[in-house]
């Protein structure tokens, strides 16, 4: 059964790329694409996918409020968010752990680790986006972005 996956970034050209890459690895699938946080959170709620890779800078809805809204603690079935960005900001991570993401990406991570990323989160655990953002506010932002890795 192949990881079905949303891909949201407002730049067209990444956006593309990255549905590429994650289209020719075996067992994972693109079912849609939007170039905004509030189609993204749209499509997601309509196609409930295993994971959501969002870019955090999005006009409009962001990836931080569109991870809040599909996975944050106030959602009852949350879904599995990776977010993804080009700059390396501890405020980042700890924005998006807080928003309820299970995993945080940087876009020149390549194709391996990003395809492992989406593979990795897909597993929906109860409860799990509550004991991520408890971690992020305990450590350190360089050691939140180990322990989400770590925590598989």
């Amino acid at each position: 059964m192949s990881v079905r996956v949303v891909v949201a970034d407002d730049q067209e050209i990444v956006r593309t790329g990255l549905t590429m890459i994650l289209n020719a690895q075996p067992g994972i699938e693109v079912v849609g694409e939007a170039a905004n946080g509030q189609r993204a959170v749209e499509l997601a709620r309509a196609l409930r996918p295993d994971v959501c890779l969002f870019d955090i800078r999005m006009p409009g809805v962001d990836g931080i409020e569109a991870t809040r809204q599909l996975a944050g603690p106030t959602v009852a079935d949350p879904l599995a968010v990776v977010v993804i960005t080009t700059f390396d900001l501890d405020e980042y991570v700890y924005a998006a752990l807080r928003a309820g993401a299970r995993g945080f990406l940087l876009k020149d991570a390549g194709p391996a680790l990003l395809s492992q990323a989406v593979r990795g989160r897909r597993r929906r655990r109860p409860h799990r986006a509550q004991r991520h953002r408890a971690a992020a506010d305990r450590l350190r932002p360089r050691r939140a972005v180990l322990a989400v890795g770590a925590a598989g």
